[in-house]
């Protein structure tokens, strides 16, 4: 709490804008030094690239399951209707959902939330895919689950950003970690490296203290 990680990822969707340096996906790339009109134009554009699900889902509450995924589909990347559903009935099959396509959010438990919130975030193509703390409102059994589901995605070949204080969750899902502290870089490197062989002492600690 208070390390930076979430607001890292707002820099990261173009939710707060950088004061210094660049980020770049997809070949989109947002420079500190650009104006205010052409940095919005090119966060409009990363965001046609970048998914995001966050901690609270802000799921539409007046659409069912399937009205939530094929909203942005539909008006965004102006996909026919028929088009549109198809695949989000392909991806809440992936997610184990397909059954519940005609529900509503507030019918769902957390863990069904969220994994609708996947599914939508997955129907926009995205390039990258980012979480913010995925495992905050979910128990043990559910976690595990998630973390199977994010573990065949990554195998299909997606690329993801992952916010999260949980080790356990991240151990044997993500290839490389960044931890930080105060809005600071501490260490970056392959997960193996960092959980086992940690170069900093700050990381040592933490991880010590999250096992």
């Amino acid at each position: 709490s208070g390390s930076g990680k979430t607001t890292l990822l707002r820099c990261l969707n173009g939710l707060e804008r950088i004061d210094g340096g660049a980020i770049e996906c997809d070949e989109v790339r947002l420079d500190a030094n650009l104006s205010a009109n052409e940095y919005a134009r090119r966060v409009k554009e990363l965001r046609r690239k970048v998914g995001t699900v966050f901690q609270h889902l802000y799921l539409f509450p007046h659409l069912t399951v399937l009205g939530n995924i094929i909203e942005a589909p539909i008006h965004v990347l102006q996909q026919p209707r028929r088009k549109a559903q198809d695949e989000a009935y392909e991806l809440l099959d992936a997610v184990g959902l397909k059954d519940k396509a005609r529900r509503y959010p507030e019918t769902l438990s957390g863990g069904e939330q969220q994994r609708v919130a996947i599914a939508r975030a997955l129907a926009m193509h995205p390039a990258l895919l980012m979480f913010d703390e995925p495992t905050s409102a979910l128990d043990p059994k559910r976690s595990a689950g998630l973390r199977s589901l994010l573990r065949g995605f990554v195998e299909r070949g997606h690329t993801m950003v992952i916010v999260s204080h949980a080790i356990g969750f991240l151990d044997g899902l993500a290839d490389r970690l960044l931890y930080m502290e105060n809005g600071e870089v501490v260490e970056y490197g392959e997960t193996n490296q960092v959980l086992n062989s940690p170069g900093d002492p700050r990381t040592k600690d933490f991880v010590e203290q999250a096992k």
